[in-house]
């Protein structure tokens, strides 16, 4: 999947995502300024964001899927998935207080996570192989935080924003994925005691394994595969909801127990 645009532009757009990333400040969307960022360009600055990472030490830890679930896309106004990188600076505990201070738009959903024990390689990864290949599975919950203004995005500016990475939290009990209908899970998230939003598995492109699989297809279209022992979070079942400081959230998964963590300035 190579991008149009030249190593120098890759470069400056890397540079106006990352400041975004690191001084939570929203910016206008990259389109905005080249209207012709293809999905390849987005996914280009996003590479250069990891690279640049990893070079100040952080450790990738897997992938995530965004936008999979139709109530997702229709909310954001974009028409395909697209995937992220997760690095150890993003985990969080379970139970913890997670401050909004370093966040532009802190919203959050519940995903299911698949911890992998052999390598997957595309293209032509199916949801049959990506479950042969997973350890075990366990319940999430992603902050996801676009950090362009007003949360308006397109696929292109929003992949290049490392499709909204911000902070993960796994919790509840890990369990093996042959052991559960994974497609069938049900979720129900409460923000401070209230339920806000109720959901199943299914609504991740019908099976989240799915979502891992074309998650997989996306990194060999970049000369990448999935290594075994990678964390990927395999997209939002709800709606992302908003969370301020004061908030609580807890996400009840079905067969899976449940992940909270509040919120703080």
């Amino acid at each position: 999947m190579a991008g149009a645009l030249k190593e120098s532009v890759i470069a400056q757009l890397a540079d106006q995502v990352e400041s975004a990333q690191r001084e939570a400040r929203a910016i206008a969307k990259l389109t905005d300024q080249w209207p012709d960022l293809t999905v390849a360009d987005g996914y280009a600055v996003q590479a250069e964001l990891r690279r640049r990472y990893l070079a100040d030490g952080q450790r990738l830890v897997g992938w995530k899927a965004g936008l999979t679930s139709r109530a997702k896309m229709k909310q954001m106004g974009v028409d395909q998935p697209c995937i992220g990188f997760l690095t150890d600076a993003m985990a969080r505990p379970e139970s913890s207080a997670i401050s909004t201070a370093d966040l532009v738009h802190p919203r959050v959903e519940c995903e299911v996570a698949f911890v992998t024990a052999k390598d997957l390689q595309g293209p032509g990864c199916t949801a049959e192989m990506v479950l042969e290949a997973t350890d075990y599975v366990l319940p999430a919950v992603e902050i996801i935080d676009s950090r362009y203004a007003a949360f308006k995005f397109d696929l292109a500016s929003v992949i290049a924003d490392n499709c909204s990475s911000a902070r993960f939290v796994g919790g509840g009990r890990a369990r093996y994925a042959s052991e559960l209908d994974l497609r069938n899970l049900g979720v129900v998230m409460e923000k401070n005691g209230e339920i806000v939003a109720v959901a199943a598995a299914a609504a991740v492109l019908g099976h989240p394994a799915e979502a891992v699989a074309m998650l997989v297809n996306v990194l060999a279209e970049q000369g990448e595969r999935l290594p075994a022992g990678s964390f990927v979070m395999s997209g939002g079942i709800t709606e992302a909801i908003p969370v301020q400081p004061g908030d609580s959230v807890i996400a009840r998964f079905q067969e899976l127990g449940s992940v909270s963590m509040r919120f703080v300035q």
